[in-house]
């Protein structure tokens, strides 16, 4: 995970590409995930799935980033951020976004089997959801599942 807490975000979903491309070569499902501070334009957190090199089937992308900007903010509500993703969140994920008050999302690919926002159980759209962030779908998708499916076709 890099600490990016001073740079200006020039492309979000390039940054979160660039994560996703390190958890690639660590042998990690390939997803990415930055969170921009909307009053600053600034990256605060970054970071790539780790659950393989973890051992942990909680650290997804999405999750850790989370907390990096948790703590960067000091602060357990991102209600003034927006994430970035390579990969439509699963329920987990989507889950955690509810709960620290994410404003924006904004993802890459759809994940019919494993997403929880377009597929799945859609949690945004259930009426017990506390927050619901703004959703945005479909940026770098083409580059985002390209290197998904470069991935799985590598480990067939």
């Amino acid at each position: 995970m890099c600490d990016h807490s001073k740079q200006k975000a020039a492309s979000p979903m390039t940054d979160a590409l660039a994560q996703a491309e390190l958890a690639f070569a660590k042998g990690e499902v390939p997803v990415g995930a930055v969170i921009i501070h909307l009053p600053t334009g600034q990256v605060i957190a970054s970071a790539h799935n780790l659950t393989e090199t973890n051992q942990d089937a909680t650290a997804h992308a999405e999750i850790l980033a989370i907390q990096q900007a948790q703590n960067q903010l000091s602060s357990k509500s991102l209600a003034d951020c927006a994430l970035w993703v390579t990969l439509e969140p699963c329920a987990m994920c989507a889950g955690a976004i509810a709960h620290s008050r994410l404003a924006r999302l904004y993802f890459g690919a759809s994940d019919p089997k494993g997403g929880a926002v377009e597929h799945g159980p859609h949690l945004f759209n259930q009426a017990t959801i506390h927050h619901k962030p703004e959703i945005y779908g479909g940026f770098s998708e083409a580059e985002s599942r390209h290197l998904l499916q470069s991935f799985f076709a590598a480990r067939r």
